[in-house]
């Protein structure tokens, strides 16, 4: 007598990546690792020194300096837009630190979109890796909001200014 098939039941756990996985080279050759930040808020911003967007440094900077017990800003400069950032890495620490009065950490100068993309703008761009959503970086200065457990909870535009009701509401104020 043939006994027909039982299905088979095939469960897949699908666990997806935190950003605390990813360790990064910082704009002064040190490395940056994103796991010393459990516990804490990201804000990962990718940011050029002759945007239209630049001034936005000054409130990342406020950001860091008012709520840096609960929140790190962490800047990713980047040439992918308009040649807006042409200047090397010893010269963007420098613009940063004498116009802005930068102290939140910046990394390597990196792509954030083609086929060589960084790993940390794969993991923000892609739901298969980040759990919760897709999207493409438009421009300098978009804005990746993401929690204390290392979860992607928001994008918001470039033209979102860094402090804005969205961030104040994400920081509990």
């Amino acid at each position: 007598m043939h006994r027909p098939m039982s299905p088979i039941l095939v469960l897949v756990s699908y666990h997806q990546m935190s950003i605390h996985q990813f360790k990064v080279k910082s704009i002064d050759g040190q490395t940056i690792d994103l796991a010393d930040y459990k516990g804490k808020k990201l804000m990962i911003v990718n940011i050029a020194s002759e945007c239209g967007f630049t001034h936005q440094l000054a409130q990342l900077q406020e950001l860091h300096e008012k709520y840096g017990d609960k929140l790190e800003v962490i800047g990713f400069p980047s040439n992918d837009f308009g040649g807006q950032e042409p200047k090397s890495e010893p010269e963007i620490l420098d613009f940063c630190q004498k116009e802005y009065h930068v102290t939140f950490p910046l990394t390597e100068k990196v792509k954030v979109k083609g086929r060589n993309k960084h790993p940390v703008f794969k993991w923000l761009t892609q739901s298969s890796e980040n759990g919760h959503m897709d999207n493409k970086v438009g421009w300098n200065f978009q804005k990746y909001l993401i929690s204390e457990d290392g979860e992607l909870e928001a994008m918001l535009s470039p033209a979102n200014p860094p402090i804005c009701e969205v961030v104040m509401a994400w920081l509990g104020e």
